[in-house]
């Protein structure tokens, strides 16, 4: 029998969470049907290991809290690892999703991460230290610019 002093613990569910998520973008959406407005909230979602993996996740929800729970849960089932080659990346890389553009290029030791907006989330949860990009496109959209810099970063080779 175990007395009261003692803990019973159970294997793997001590175990934290080894990812940091960040949240993008919040916003309340609305569907007009016959009987009115439907309200509803959407999270984007970024996730990362600070280690070489990311992903991100959009989900919408009845309230703030269920939306960024299940925006987080399908970035975690989303995530994509990320070649880092002494704390930048390989080679220079440009995406484009929608009216979006990405560029990122890689940098020396020691300049750190000259990145903008949502870039510089996605980058610094990703772990790369040293890195340059610039948004290229015109749109200021959130979630054109995460799916942009995702595919960016999809592209990369390691070599």
């Amino acid at each position: 029998m175990l007395s009261k002093n003692k803990q019973f613990r159970r294997k793997g569910f001590d175990k934290k969470d080894e990812f940091e998520s960040k949240l993008l973008d919040l916003a309340r959406v609305t569907r007009v049907t016959a009987g009115g407005r439907r309200l509803r909230f959407r999270a984007l979602v970024v996730v990362g290991d600070r280690r070489g993996q990311v992903g991100f996740g959009l989900a919408k929800g009845r309230d703030v809290a269920q939306s960024i729970e299940k925006a987080t849960k399908v970035a975690k089932k989303n995530l994509i690892k990320v070649p880092i080659k002494n704390e930048t990346i390989p080679h220079l890389v440009e995406a484009k999703f929608g009216a979006a553009i990405i560029m990122l290029k890689p940098q020396r030791e020691g300049r750190g991460l000259v990145a903008g907006g949502v870039v510089r989330v996605i980058c610094t949860l990703a772990g790369i230290k040293n890195i340059s990009s610039k948004v290229l496109g015109r749109t200021s959209n959130k979630i054109n610019n995460t799916k942009a810099t995702i595919s960016a970063l999809k592209k990369l080779k390691s070599s």
